[in-house]
């Protein structure tokens, strides 16, 4: 993946080695997380430095 800000649905898929579908339900919960926290999110995809961070991918 580049260096975006945003992961696409099929790119936590991918990553996660997951159907899509449950991709979706990854994002979902992230997503009201981040909302829950005062973030702004966008459907269908993902802070990536979020998701990172949850999945203990981070640097």
């Amino acid at each position: 993946m580049e260096n975006r800000s945003f992961m696409t649905v099929e790119e936590v898929a991918k990553e996660l080695n997951v159907s899509k579908s449950y991709a979706y339900k990854v994002v979902r919960e992230l997503n009201e997380e981040m909302r829950g926290l005062g973030y702004l999110t966008v459907s269908g995809r993902v802070n990536a430095n979020f998701f990172r961070k949850k999945l203990c991918y981070h640097d």
